[in-house]
Order: structure tokens, then sequence, then C-alpha cells
């Protein structure tokens, strides 16, 4: 028997009846569907966390006080505190060979006034004029901090956009204007260029004020909340990494790490591995309805060769052979996975542009999730076909002619 004509029963088997054959491929469509939307959902957030991670800083160190633990997370050593981070850590990294910059800064979270009465509650980053530079962030209006602001402990703030928007509105002009954090009037000397949010922080939504103006008159301290480091080779990152950690060691005159030193990499790393396990885990619970389909397609497929056992014993008294039964029938069933794995592809990435373009969560659809949901469909197919075939390519003509 020629495959042509395989192909030409298969079609006229399947058209047959229309309705079953449309909700037997129902459960692959699902799957396949499902399977396509979470991947392409977790290959999107990937990508968003990569580059939010990125947008921080270009071959970025960040230093932070406590030790991490494995199974602990970070912690602090010594009196119990995570306060370890001092100005004098500063000089130490600074003369370190191969960083470019660095940006001690202390975070605080105030409610803030504006003059015009508007209030919000957001992040104040106590910073020097490095930390443009080490986060690659730029003005859009008006001047970033100076050194001659961190000497004399000034009440200027840098605004982000959205708490700018927030606490003046669209149609006032913040510079020059004034805001008051925690009981202490500050001019607004310069606007931030939008940025987004970047990892764990949204440096739209934040306030910079002189390092020095933040420790001695905001919240009275003298410790920093994380320094970072923008390193000028990316190659130099582990070199660099391990020299600040033996300078910090000296620094702090401690034998064990009292603080902690995250790479980029480190961080993409953790995050990558979480949406990686994350979307396997929806697509595993995805692809459950697919064993579902390949279920419902075996029970179409009896029910078909049980109504069609005559037609086996025909065929058979004419001259087909046990394979020729076997490839009809096993065809049949892998061309309702292959209708159902098309279908499901394309309704997999159309659920994908809609959440990109409605809900506004990145997603990306490869070409390697779309043929291994092909790959998937045919393997279902043959696995959950080859049972009815075997079955009615194993009758025997006389009694499958007998058969009522």
């Amino acid at each position: 028997m020629r495959y042509s004509d395989i192909l030409d029963e298969t079609r006229i088997s399947l058209t047959a009846n229309k309705a079953r054959s449309g909700l037997t491929i129902l459960g692959i469509v699902i799957g396949i569907a499902s399977v396509i939307a979470m991947v392409s959902i977790g290959e999107g957030a990937k990508g968003s966390i990569q580059s939010s991670i990125e947008g921080l800083g270009s071959n970025l160190l960040t230093v932070l006080p406590g030790f991490v633990q494995p199974g602990r997370g970070i912690v602090s050593s010594g009196r119990g505190t995570a306060q370890t981070l001092k100005n004098e850590d500063i000089d130490a990294l600074s003369s370190l060979e191969g960083v470019k910059a660095v940006s001690p800064e202390l975070q605080r979270r105030f409610q803030i006034t504006s003059q015009i009465g508007n209030n919000t509650n957001s992040t104040v980053v106590g910073a020097t004029d490095q930390y443009a530079a080490v986060r690659t962030v730029e003005v859009e209006n008006g001047v970033f901090l100076s050194p001659t602001h961190e000497r004399s402990m000034s009440h200027v703030a840098v605004l982000g956009p959205t708490v700018a928007k927030d606490l003046f509105g669209e149609d006032v002009d913040p510079l020059n204007k004034t805001l008051r954090i925690n009981r202490v009037n500050f001019k607004v000397i310069g606007i931030l260029k939008s940025k987004g949010g970047s990892g764990f922080m949204n440096l739209d939504d934040m306030i910079l004020v002189p390092l020095s103006t933040m420790q001695k008159i905001l919240s009275g301290v003298d410790y920093l909340s994380t320094i970072a480091l923008a390193v000028e080779d990316k190659n130099q990152m582990p070199a660099v990494q391990e020299a600040a950690s033996a300078a910090l060691l000296v620094t702090h005159r401690v034998s064990e790490p009292d603080f902690s030193i995250i790479s980029q990499a480190d961080i993409l790393g953790a995050l990558s591995q979480v949406t990686t396990t994350f979307t396997l885990f929806l697509a595993s619970i995805a692809g459950i309805s697919l064993i579902v389909g390949g279920i419902g397609i075996m029970n179409m497929m009896l029910t078909t060769v049980t109504e069609r056992t005559r037609e086996i014993g025909l065929r058979m008294a004419i001259g087909a052979r046990r394979r020729d039964i076997t490839w009809q029938f096993l065809m049949e069933a892998v061309m309702l996975t292959f209708l159902g794995g098309l279908i499901g592809v394309l309704i997999g990435w159309l659920i994908a542009f809609v959440v990109a373009r409605f809900v506004g969560i990145a997603t990306e659809v490869s070409w390697q999730a779309v043929l291994t949901a092909f790959g998937v469909a045919t393997g279902i197919g043959i696995v959950f076909g080859y049972y009815p075939a075997r079955r009615a390519a194993r009758f025997n003509p006389i009694d499958a002619l007998r058969y009522e």
C-alpha cells in the first residue's frame, strides 16, 4: 500500500466524522497552547530580568553588609548587627586596580511632601557624584550631585521621574522647587531620565541627596547600606571581587567576612534559575492536558477500530497486510495530534501576543519551544495510537468479516 493511499484514507476517515475528530484533538490543542504560552512567558521574564540586572550598571559589583551563608541568607557577624560598611571602606575600594568608580550609598524610606502639598512615600538614597557613573543614570533637567554638595552637606535633591510626577504633577516644573524630607527642606536641582525598574529597585522612584546630608541630618548614622563598584573590564570582575574582599578584611580587622560581594552574574544566575524552574513547573502542569488528550485519542481510535472491524476484514481479504493496517490507523492518530499541535502552537502564540500587548508581561516564543511542541504532539500520536493500530492489524480476516 502506497503512502499516498494511506494519507488519502486518513483524510477520508478523519473528515467522515468532523465533530468527533475535532473534540478528540481538543485536549492536544489545549495542552500545546498552554505549554507554548507558559514557556514564552517564562523566556520573556528571563530576558526582562537579564536586561533589568544589566540596567543597574555595567560590570557592577555590589558590597552588602553581613555575610551570605548557604540556607540562611544575609546575616551579620560580630555583635549581631548588619552595619558593617563604613565610610573608611570607600578609600580602600577606590584604590584597587581595575575599579573604575565607587558609589557609597545609604538608603532609607521617608514620607516626602512637596511645596504644592502633594506627598508620597519613597526611597531616599544618600549618594555621591560617582552614583551616576556606577548606576549609569543621566540627568534630563538640571544638574547632578557634586563633590561640593557632599562637602557642605547641602540640602539638595535629584528626583527620579516617577517621584517627581507624584510630588509635583505633570504641569509643574520641579526644578528649584522645595520638598520636605523628615522635616527638613530640600531644593530640587535635577530630574533624572527615565530608566525603569531594574532588578530589585526602581531608579525612577527614588530621591538622591548628598551622602553626608543623609548620614548626618536625615538618618543620624555613620554606616552605609551598599557600596557599588564599577569595574573597568568585565574580564576583571573575579579578580576585583577577590581583591575587594581581601581589602575589606584588612579594613574591618576581621578574619572572617562580615560583608558580601555580589556580582551581576551571581544575581542573574540565581534569578534565571528561579524563572527556569518556575517555567518548567508551569509547563509540566500544562503538559498534563497532553496526556489527557493522548488518552482521548486512544479512546477514539479504539472506538474507530471496533466500528470499522468489517472494513478491516475486507481490506485483509483483498490483500492488505498487517503492516498496512497498522500504518493506516497509526497515521490517523498521528494526523490528529499533528493538527492539534499546529492549532495549539497558533493559539499559544496568540495567547503570548495578547499577554505581551495588553497585560504588559514580556513574552518570547522561541523556535525551540515550537519544534518541541510538534515533537511532543507527534510522539503522543505514536504512543497512544500504536495499541489501537496493532489491535486492528491482529484481527482475523474471517472473524472480522463476520463481525456485526
